[in-house]
């Protein structure tokens, strides 16, 4: 198959699944590749995502590395024969890569978890919040550019996955524009907390011992739990984290946090009084 210029974080996952699967047989890139009649250079584009595979040469690589999860490789399968052309595509060479990368995981996720601490995360914010975000970046974004990401993260909104929110009292006070826009955003966080895939969950700031202010995550959910995905902010985009030891200490974590959290109920009702008070 050509070699990509670029791999999109789907294709680069696929790779890593296949090189970790290699190692656990105990094999060496060179080794991998004569087992399909290829080259190292080859076995290394596949592995990075820059090159495809096939669904027959990865079930050849799958027999070969000893691996019984049919289960898992049939999602690999599906990895590798992908075929979808989303939304996102539009945006490619205007927008930042991990843009992209971001649209298209919430595009096959299954569920999706969140902890905010510092902002309502951005596919539950209204426009103008959004809009404040987006204005208060350093640099300053110019209009062309601002008006694309906020296009696109509206475009995000229209997910159906069951998503579970916690988020920190100090996320709903902050005002990234004025107070009408913050109202309008936690009467929309009321309001989305009401759809039959969406709970919103509220931490207080009259919480004794929350030592977990630092736990802002985004986990996506796979097909399989050890294809599952956190995502984490860092300055130039998102990191896409991805071992079974970290997804497992981020499960730990979000339950954790979703524990000292208030119901459904009382969470509804203390962010309708926060808008109340504005």
């Amino acid at each position: 198959m050509p070699v990509r210029r670029e791999a999109t974080a789907r294709q680069m996952r696929l790779g890593v699944e296949l090189r970790r699967l290699r190692e656990a047989a105990g094999l060496t890139a060179v080794e991998a590749a004569a087992l399909l009649g290829a080259n190292r250079a080859q076995m290394s584009h596949i592995e990075s995502g820059l090159a495809g595979v096939s669904e027959e040469r990865l079930r050849r690589l799958a027999s070969h590395y000893a691996c019984t999860d049919g289960e898992f490789v049939d999602a690999l399968v599906a990895l590798a024969t992908d075929r979808t052309r989303g939304w996102w595509e539009e945006y490619r060479g205007l927008l930042p890569t991990s843009f992209l990368d971001l649209a298209e995981l919430e595009h096959h996720a299954t569920f999706m978890r969140e902890v905010a601490i510092l902002y309502v995360p951005g596919l539950l914010q209204t426009e103008e919040y959004a809009r404040g975000v987006f204005a208060s970046r350093v640099p300053e974004l110019t209009h062309g550019e601002l008006e694309l990401r906020l296009r696109h993260r509206l475009r995000r909104q229209q997910f159906i996955f069951p998503y579970e929110l916690v988020i920190h009292e100090c996320a709903l006070r902050i005002r990234v524009s004025n107070r009408a826009a913050a109202r309008a955003q936690l009467l929309r966080l009321v309001e989305l907390s009401e759809a039959d895939n969406i709970t919103v969950r509220v931490i207080p700031f009259d919480l004794d011992d929350f030592g977990r202010a630092a736990s802002t995550m985004t986990y996506v959910g796979g097909p399989l739990p050890k294809l599952d995905t956190v995502v984490r902010d860092v300055p130039h985009g998102s990191a896409f984290i991805d071992s079974e030891a970290q997804l497992s200490a981020f499960r730990t974590r979000f339950r954790k946090v979703e524990a000292v959290s208030l119901d459904f109920e009382r969470s509804r009702d203390f962010i309708h009084r926060l808008a109340k008070e504005l």
